[in-house]
């Protein structure tokens, strides 16, 4: 077991009709806000004027920034920087999914900082102080709401970049399983598999006599692996939506992979095809795991074999993976979402960084990376 060094400070408020009274939560941080959300979907939802009032009723101000992406801009982050500095704004309301917190994440990063806020994400610069961060949450699966990881995309070159500091973690995180009633069925099943890919890429790790953490991931594994097909016999079953939420969140605030090294090399591949063709991040996660598994079993089949045996109780869990996947209407083949081949090189150097290889469960270099990209086009195993 590995030292570990855990704080988690994010107060979760969970239940049906929590963001009612967000502005109560609110106010000790703030009475002028900016208010940072997709654009549509919530207002659709409902959501948009019950929050708005709620700011009104607690004697809030507020600044709008709509208009966030799945897979985040730069742009929109660095025109909700001027909007905090020039309104002398000092805490963000996130209300979204995932893409609307990380952004949230790096325009709090950004407002403090006398520099370009991009620095965070390729590494030339720490941040020391940042905005206050409140999360309404409206599509489950990410975990941004209780997590210290923030991705951006940079437009001009499609790079995706991470930043992780204890200064993204939200001050508090409102939930209610009810706003997954609404959200389109496709999107609900990208959240599961990002929630069970953040579950598996802790799983998958070099580090032993780690017991209870095994058994913590391989439990939410199995629950959300039950949940997903639950949530298609019913979208609006309060209680399915409320375990797959909750899920979400405690799989990746930290807490359940303490002591252990996690790999992450399949959310990096997935970060570069997601940049370059704006894929939906659960999708690629769909395609590029069952991939990963395939080519890195020939090098290090034990755990693979723990994850057969205990998660699908078969000797074949890569297969059962991806009739998984298949069952929730998801592809499992960069093919099947006309993906061309033509960017594997490329998608590897960047992947790749400055480093010579990458990952923890197994190393991969750039050729391993391009292998496991043509697997994922639907070929055998290289």
């Amino acid at each position: 077991m590995e030292s570990f060094n855990f704080k988690s400070p994010t107060r979760i408020i969970f239940g049906k009709d929590s963001f009612k009274s967000v502005g109560k939560y609110i106010k000790p941080y703030s009475s002028k806000i900016l208010l940072h959300y997709e654009g549509e979907l919530i207002k659709k939802l409902g959501i948009y004027d019950t929050v708005v009032e709620s700011l009104k009723e607690n004697n809030i101000d507020f600044i709008e920034l709509p208009g966030v992406v799945p897979n985040p801009r730069l742009s929109l982050v660095e025109r909700g920087i001027d909007l905090c500095i020039d309104n002398d704004i000092d805490f963000i309301l996130a209300v979204g999914g995932g893409s609307v917190i990380d952004s949230s994440k790096a325009i709090a990063l950004g407002t403090p900082y006398i520099g370009d806020v991009w620095n965070f994400f390729i590494g030339k610069d720490k941040p020391t102080t940042s905005l206050k961060v409140g999360v309404v949450l409206t599509i489950p699966g990410a975990g941004s709401e209780m997590s210290e990881s923030s991705i951006i995309t940079r437009e001009e070159d499609s790079t995706k970049a991470v930043c992780d500091t204890e200064f993204n973690i939200p001050e508090f995180a409102i939930l209610d399983p009810q706003v997954c009633f609404s959200i389109p069925q496709k999107l609900m099943c990208c959240g599961v598999v990002d929630i069970l890919s953040h579950l598996m890429e802790r799983y998958f790790s070099p580090t032993e006599n780690v017991e209870l953490s095994d058994s913590l991931i391989e439990a939410a594994m199995r629950t959300i692996i039950k949940l997903g097909p639950k949530y298609l016999e019913n979208p609006k079953d309060y209680n399915t939506c409320a375990e797959i939420m909750w899920t979400a969140t405690v799989a990746h605030n930290g807490m359940i992979a303490c002591g252990r090294v996690a790999d992450w090399s399949s959310h990096r591949i997935e970060h570069e095809i997601s940049a370059i063709y704006d894929l939906n991040h659960g999708a690629g996660m769909a395609v590029i795991f069952p991939a990963w598994l395939k080519y890195v079993k020939q090098f290090n089949p034990k755990k693979i074999e723990s994850f057969s045996k205990n998660i699908f109780n078969c000797e074949n869990g890569i297969e059962a993976l991806e009739i998984f996947l298949k069952s929730l209407g998801l592809a499992t083949t960069l093919k099947e979402l006309n993906i061309p081949d033509e960017h594997f090189e490329f998608m590897a150097k960047k992947a790749l960084g400055d480093r010579e290889t990458m990952g923890n469960y197994v190393k991969l270099n750039a050729k391993d990376i391009v292998n496991i990209l043509k697997i994922a086009m639907g070929g055998e195993n290289i």
